[in-house]
């Protein structure tokens, strides 16, 4: 009888150990978007965002190309789309950006266009230029993928 109250320590503790190793890279596009009709983009800084990470995402779309700004939310945007981001980030002998979330949005009505979502705990941790590149990447690629139709 007393081994099953060791038996569940060790599984709980196994299961510590393996779920410092989750990670989670994804994108969405809306139905009917087109990005590639989007020439120039805004990205709008967190107040909370002390990493400059905005900066991290425009920089990155100028790399690829694209006309991009940074700066403080505003009532109307010189762009063809808005970008917005959530950022999360944890503490394991360093601090580290733990998510990322990336939103391209209507720079017109702000309805959400793409979403992009990198997740890395410890143990697959990325710096957030790494962090910036796969969610960016992963949106541009989804972006280029030919959408499915459902035959009846």
């Amino acid at each position: 009888m007393k081994e099953r109250p060791i038996l569940a320590t060790l599984a709980l503790l196994a299961l510590g150990c393996v779920s410092g190793c989750i990670n989670r890279a994804t994108a969405t596009l809306e139905p009917g978007t087109n990005l590639s009709t989007i020439k120039s983009y805004y990205v709008v800084h967190q107040p909370k965002d002390t990493h400059d990470l905005q900066n991290l995402i425009r920089d990155r779309l100028i790399k690829d190309g694209y006309s991009a700004t940074a700066g403080p939310e505003q009532s109307s945007y010189q762009a063809d789309s808005v970008i917005t981001y959530v950022d999360r980030w944890a503490w394991d002998i360093t601090l580290y950006l733990i998510e990322l979330t990336v939103t391209l949005r209507n720079a017109t009505n702000g309805f959400p266009l793409a979403l992009g979502n990198s997740f890395h705990t410890s143990l697959t941790r990325k710096s957030p230029e790494e962090m910036v590149d796969e969610v960016m990447t992963n949106i541009f690629t989804a972006a280029k993928q030919p959408v499915q139709q459902n035959n009846p």
